[in-house]
């Protein structure tokens, strides 16, 4: 099995952003709108984007030490800089909320790819 080009594992992240956005915009009861879905989810997108070039992660996508931790905890902190820029919500439980669920999501997917390549290279 031939693993995605480096701009897919990109692409994971940004979904996993947009899950994340979309989960906690439906689970408030604002709806999942497009303009409600990008307003959300732009200062995370950007903390990834800084993750991403921070960690050189086009180098070693699916690591997850640099690359995932680098790319979480950007993905966290800028994000909620941003946020609190534009006076927007950045109350200590959606910081642990975010963290937690971003965390899941960013080094979950590099978790399970990096057990399936294991498990693949043994046979």
């Amino acid at each position: 099995m031939q693993s995605p080009q480096k701009p897919a594992w990109l692409g994971i992240d940004v979904v996993a952003v947009l899950i994340f956005c979309a989960l906690g915009r439906r689970s408030h009861d604002e709806g999942i709108t497009l303009g409600g879905l990008v307003t959300t989810a732009w200062p995370f997108l950007s903390g990834t984007a800084v993750g991403w070039l921070l960690s050189r992660g086009w180098r070693r996508p699916t690591a997850l030490v640099p690359t995932g931790v680098t790319v979480w905890v950007s993905t966290v902190t800028v994000g909620m800089l941003l946020r609190a820029a534009t006076s927007a919500g950045v109350a200590t439980s959606f910081v642990v909320v975010a963290s937690t669920v971003t965390g899941v999501f960013l080094l979950g997917w590099r978790a399970v790819f990096g057990v399936a390549s294991r498990r693949r290279s043994q046979r």
